[in-house]
């Protein structure tokens, strides 16, 4: 009696021995073991990039947005004819009743030159006080040195306690490089709105002493901005009593649309509100297109490994043709088949995102640690902070994202091995052994 197959159920022992054993290589069949390895690698690498580059774009967004609401805040308040608004603390305290509403920041803020003996540069003022400047989380850092200390207390405790008394100013990092200060450097504010005489308006000249030195991590506010003690602003600027705008925080800063008509009604029809996605609209619309893009474009390479799954199975199907006619002769259904060579594909595809999961996130846990060492092979940066306003690279996996590039990676692999397994289920015995 000829010998059979055993009657099996779906997905049975024998199909996965089978299948696993079409995937070890062989020396007639090496052709076809090495496009499955490229397949298998273009999987891993396609699934790999696309997280790292998810990752990527997702950390710029949030560390540019965390960056710029942790400076500039959620909403911004002026005076429609951009005069001083004098009862700013009366506004302040209806703004702060607002269900939503952290804190409201009153800031004098005007644009002058900074000049010193090293440069002149441009600069934008913000005067503050004390207590307000004690609460922006992107200057309270560990990067902050100060010279307001009391002496003996160390550099960590660095605070701006002793701001609106020290008549002194805080720049950035980057500022204070390019005009090479320290903690006690003299740098002079020149305002061009001065004094009228009978020449014309002059210039307002002053000089200011260096008493603090912040680090937000964003180059274009490292680079730019003077914080002037409250009452010192209103004095340069002649502001009288009054402020130029009012920053108001929110607990929620990406529903400050739903918060919006209270705050508008709390400040009445004379003021003119301005969000944070009013003023940074454009930037992040194309970050997130730039996103989108990208994912579509990375998507293609784990396509074309998909279509290298299809063409290296085509080969095996037409290179195994013999076996699959005896298997049939011996009592295995055309499902059984089309099982085989689907476990075959499956498992290219399987291993490629699962090796491409791993890769994708050992390199987004160590994505500042390679950039790096890029940086030194290179001797170039290649993520300049004057370009891309941060000083790090940043990446931040989205759980939600990492399962859907897992999914559709899985998914073009399954869908890759349906014809092959289709037309290997539709070989007829007779013909395949025929010319045996």
């Amino acid at each position: 009696m000829a010998e059979t197959l055993p009657d099996t159920k779906p997905f049975a022992g024998f199909e996965w021995m089978i299948a696993l054993r079409y995937l070890r290589a062989r020396r007639k069949e090496s052709f076809i073991s090495v496009i499955s390895l490229f397949s298998l690698l273009g999987i891993m690498l396609g699934v790999a990039t696309l997280i790292v580059v998810m990752a990527v774009l997702n950390g710029f967004r949030a560390e540019l947005l965390d960056k710029i609401l942790g400076f500039s805040g959620h909403a911004t308040i002026y005076r429609r004819d951009v005069t001083p608004i004098p009862d700013f603390k009366e506004l302040q305290a209806r703004l702060e009743k607002v269900d939503g509403v952290k804190r409201v920041i009153s800031l004098v803020e005007g644009q002058a030159m900074a000049s010193s003996l090293k440069n002149s540069t441009g600069a934008l003022v913000r005067g503050i006080s004390e207590a307000d400047i004690s609460k922006v989380p992107s200057l309270n850092n560990d990067d902050l040195l100060t010279a307001l200390q009391e002496p003996g207390v160390p550099d960590a405790t660095a605070s701006f306690m002793g701001f609106e008394k020290s008549e002194g100013i805080a720049v950035g990092e980057r500022m204070a490089l390019r005009h090479q200060l320290g903690l006690g450097s003299i740098l002079t504010i020149i305002s061009p709105n001065g004094p009228e005489s009978v020449m014309g308006t002059a210039p307002r000249i002053r000089d200011f002493m260096v008493v603090a030195i912040f680090k937000v991590g964003m180059s274009e506010y490292d680079e730019n901005v003077i914080y002037m003690p409250l009452a010192d602003a209103q004095e340069y600027f002649v502001s009288e009593e009054g402020v130029t705008a009012l920053e108001v925080m929110v607990e929620n800063p990406d529903g400050i649309d739903t918060i919006k008509p209270q705050l508008l009604e709390a400040i009445g029809p004379d003021l003119w509100l301005q969000s944070w996605k009013d003023r940074n609209q454009a930037f992040f619309s194309a970050l997130a297109v730039e996103r989108n893009v990208m994912f579509m474009v990375m998507t293609m390479i784990i396509l074309v490994a998909a279509l290298n799954i299809i063409s290296g199975l085509i080969m095996l199907v037409k290179d195994k043709g013999h076996d699959i006619a005896i298997m049939r002769t011996m009592g295995a259904t055309s499902g059984a088949i089309q099982r085989i060579f689907f476990i075959t594909g499956a498992a290219i595809g399987v291993i490629g995102t699962l090796g491409g999961l791993a890769l994708g996130t050992l390199i987004c846990l160590n994505v500042e640690s390679i950039r790096q060492f890029v940086e030194w092979i290179t001797g170039t940066n290649p993520f300049n902070p004057e370009i891309y306003y941060i000083t790090q690279l940043p990446a931040k996996m989205d759980l939600v994202q990492v399962i859907w590039i897992t999914v559709m990676s899985l998914g073009l692999s399954f869908l890759a091995t349906l014809y092959p397994s289709w037309r290997a289920a539709k070989l007829d015995p007779v013909e395949a052994l025929r010319y045996e």
